[in-house]
């Protein structure tokens, strides 16, 4: 095999470079990892109050403020297939500058305009189109980590991906909502996010120069229409990358949903305010930041199916009833409580992490096919989860759309078996080549 720029990442360096390699984190996409993080802090500034606020500025109630995200998680399931299929066939900075572009302008309409003549059809029309934007830009990114990392090393490439995403969204940025909603207000906030999400993806396309993303990913003479078909009849030619994407679906759903009436359950009912209430979402995902890391690395060694299975969907389907029952059981008296269990649910949510490096790595042969399902279940699970609110949260109540959620992680535990790799990615990793490379490896 001829030497390449993706399979040159695999060999020993010395030197900062050679520290990240040794970390698992491709020297060459450093500054795409930070910029991603900061994009996804400007992101996740609303995640803790954004429901509640749409409520108060035009849509009316809880429910149709769940309309609005319902219509936001359509729009993300969307951008995340067309992230995977589109980097195929324009290359991933591309389709990132596409994102970031979208993002900024229809957030600007949506504070601008729809706010405040609070216009709820509007409001529809600029936050659902923004729900293009982030799965472009950091699905985009994800789609060029995959190309160059080696697959032997893949786990911890794509936990260092989640270390960033889920660092911003919703941790770093509910910390920051925690504390400039009582200086700026929510308004003032979320034009301070805008900011900041822009500074982040302006350092992510511009400082990254690995030259892997600036190029098609797939093969001459492979057409649009062509690509688009392919991303999605690999479901059904290759079935266990269909069932990878329901997996992943399954594994952010109760995250989004959670997030639709959490913030009422939590800051209202339970008496916690909103204050401990963003501080709570901080702890959750701040611990899920590092435990990204922890499963990302991890799983290279015990293996990527046996991370999911155990951590992450049996982890889940206890720590999400825990993280619901045990507060509302126990009441405001008993905060520190409600930390642990919320940790508890960080914790196990990354043990979902390698289902980012499984997927591509069960169909060498359509990598780019693949990535557009993974990314597809990762936008699905934006719709799913406030879908499944909207639906029961009515007859059901919260309690009954929390056992809905633990018994959706069940099931992925079970369709968390039927994932084996095939032969040839097993002989890339003894090969320690990249998935880029993989379709030259022979059995």
């Amino acid at each position: 095999m001829t030497q390449t720029a993706t399979s040159r990442l695999s060999q020993p360096d010395r030197g900062f470079g050679g520290l990240l390699a040794r970390w698992g984190l491709p020297a060459p996409l450093f500054l795409g990892y930070v910029g991603l993080l900061l994009f996804m802090v400007g992101d996740g500034v609303e995640s803790g109050f954004i429901a509640p606020f749409m409520a108060d500025h035009g849509a009316g109630d809880e429910i149709h403020a769940s309309y609005v995200i319902t219509a936001y998680g359509v729009a993300v399931m969307l951008a995340s297939w067309l992230s995977g299929a589109l980097s195929e066939l324009w290359g991933p900075r591309r389709v990132m500058w596409i994102g970031l572009a979208i993002w900024l302008v229809f957030d600007v309409l949506f504070l601008a305009v729809a706010v405040p003549s609070e216009n709820y059809p509007l409001m529809l029309i600029t936050y659902g189109i923004r729900g293009f934007g982030y799965p472009m830009f950091a699905f985009g990114f994800l789609v060029w980590i995959t190309a160059v990392a080696p697959v032997a090393r893949l786990g911890a490439a794509v936990g260092w991906f989640y270390f960033a995403f889920t660092g911003g969204l919703p941790t770093l940025g509910s910390l920051v909502a925690s504390f400039t909603n009582p200086v700026l207000g929510h308004y003032g906030t979320l034009w301070l996010s805008v900011g900041i999400l822009a500074a982040g993806g302006l350092l992510c396309v511009l400082g990254v120069r690995e030259r892997t993303g600036f190029t098609r990913l797939a093969p001459e003479g492979v057409q649009p229409v062509q690509s688009l078909v392919s991303s999605v009849s690999i479901a059904w030619k290759n079935p266990r990358v269909g069932v990878g994407m329901i997996v992943r679906i399954i594994n952010t759903a109760p995250e989004f949903g959670m997030l639709v009436f959490f913030p009422t359950i939590f800051a209202d009912q339970i008496g916690f305010g909103e204050g401990r209430w963003l501080l709570l979402v901080s702890v959750i995902y701040g611990t899920n930041i590092f435990f990204n890391l922890i499963f990302g690395v991890a799983s290279d060694r015990i293996g990527w199916q046996r991370t999911i299975f155990w951590f992450g969907a049996i982890g889940c389907a206890i720590s999400i009833l825990l993280l619901y029952f045990v507060p509302t059981s126990l009441g405001a008296d008993y905060y520190w409580v409600a930390l642990l269990v919320g940790a508890l649910y960080g914790a196990t949510l990354a043990g979902f992490v390698p289902i980012s490096a499984l997927l591509p790595s069960l169909a060498p042969e359509n990598k780019g096919g693949a990535m557009a399902l993974l990314n597809l279940g990762a936008g699905a699970a934006a719709f799913v989860g406030p879908a499944i609110v909207s639906l029961f949260l009515g007859p059901a109540g919260a309690a009954g759309v929390v056992i809905i959620f633990a018994a959706l992680y069940i099931v992925a535990a079970v369709l968390t078996r039927f994932l084996k790799l095939p032969e040839a990615t097993r002989k890339a990793i003894d090969e320690d080549v990249s998935l880029q490379d993989v379709t030259a490896v022979r059995p």
